[in-house]
């Protein structure tokens, strides 16, 4: 899972870093930025709860799937 903040978004409530410290800090404008860019281990849960308490929706969280498909196989 990656985490980022659509910067266009973000107002500065300043939420994120404040109820989630493990997961975000401020930047040198006092805007939230990731700690990391990847979900750390065990914090999936948290940072969905960050997702839905921005209330500018500026924080996204993306997972990223494997691809399946077979190659060389005939795609019908």
């Amino acid at each position: 899972m990656e985490l980022s903040i659509l910067k266009r978004e973000c107002c500065g409530h300043g939420r994120c870093f404040t109820y989630f410290p493990q997961l975000f800090e401020p930047d040198e404008e006092g805007l939230g930025r990731p700690r990391f860019e990847t979900v750390p281990a065990g914090q999936a849960q948290l940072a969905r709860l960050a997702v839905t308490e921005c209330p500018e929706r500026a924080i996204v969280l993306t997972t990223t799937q494997p691809d399946r498909s077979v190659s060389g196989e005939d795609q019908r």
